[in-house]
């Protein structure tokens, strides 16, 4: 995580993580010059900025010139602009120091300060005053942050630094720090699962009067239909039914005039009861 992280950010980390850089065969410690970017070994001195380094990621920043360890050339090596092009990149494994992704070897002490060689061995091992490997600081220093960040007890003045460092305010910075925070989840996750019952309650309570109502509807739009129905049958009835009723009397009235007729005669029965012929002889 922290390769990503531009080195303006190193102020932050200066306060925690700064350490010497000593050789582990001549026993001096890695110095910057403030004037001309050259490296020196000069006796340990914890008091000195110049002999402050830190872990920005990958690179190797000196506190007192706010430059970053750099290879210039085939092995010369000398300190640059930590957000320069020419700025480098170091693996650390076993105390030794060599740019990630060359084979140009190794960080080694000599006579003049410092160069890269293929050679290993004990001018080749870098550690602090405590004699724990520079590896162990990175190990350290990719571990602090995410520490820091998800911690919800922050001291005041780291707080600060991360503030001014980063560039960010603190309600930004409180937002970061409740994002990885890190807590007993207990309490929210049962507030979770109750929510979640709940709303499987309300869903069902919902879906059954959804089922109650449509139920009703259907019942209500096919009871609807029978009628419709019905009274449609009963108005064709009605229309095929005769306009005028007779009573018996009157049938038996007409039934003389029937009998009178003769085979094969057409006649018509009016409205008010009387019968004639249609073709009259």
């Amino acid at each position: 995580v922290l390769r990503e992280w531009p080195h303006s950010y190193a102020g932050f980390f200066a306060d925690t993580e700064a350490f010497l850089m000593k050789n582990a065969k001549v026993k001096l410690c890695l110095q910057a010059s403030p004037m001309n970017g050259d490296l020196l070994l000069e006796d340990c001195n914890p008091e000195s900025d110049f002999q402050d380094w830190s872990w920005q990621g990958d690179s190797l920043m000196n506190h007192g010139t706010q430059s970053c360890l750099s290879m210039v050339g085939a092995n010369r090596v000398q300190t640059s602009l930590c957000n320069s092009a020419g700025y480098t990149s170091w693996d650390c494994s076993n105390s030794l120091l060599s740019p990630l992704g060359s084979s140009q070897g190794y960080l080694v002490a000599n006579r003049k300060g410092v160069a890269l060689n293929s050679v290993g061995g004990l001018k080749a091992q870098w550690q602090d005053v405590a004699d724990r490997s520079v590896c162990e600081e990175k190990a350290e220093q990719d571990r602090y942050f995410p520490a820091a960040l998800a911690s919800t007890h922050v001291y005041g003045h780291t707080a600060g630094n991360m503030t001014l460092a980063l560039g960010i305010g603190q309600e930004e910075l409180e937002g970061l720090l409740w994002f990885f925070r890190r807590e007993d989840p207990s309490t929210w996750n049962y507030s979770v699962l109750a929510l979640s019952f709940v709303a499987l309650i309300l869903g069902l309570l919902l879906l059954a009067i959804n089922i109650v109502r449509n139920r009703k509807r259907k019942i209500h739009m096919y009871r609807e239909a029978v009628q419709t129905t019905q009274q449609a049958e009963l108005e064709a009835k009605q229309a095929l039914m005769p306009v005028q009723e007779y009573s018996p009397a009157e049938l038996q009235k007409q039934e003389p005039v029937l009998q009178d007729q003769r085979s094969g005669e057409v006649v018509v029965q009016w409205k008010d009861g009387t019968v004639t012929s249609l073709y009259t002889e």
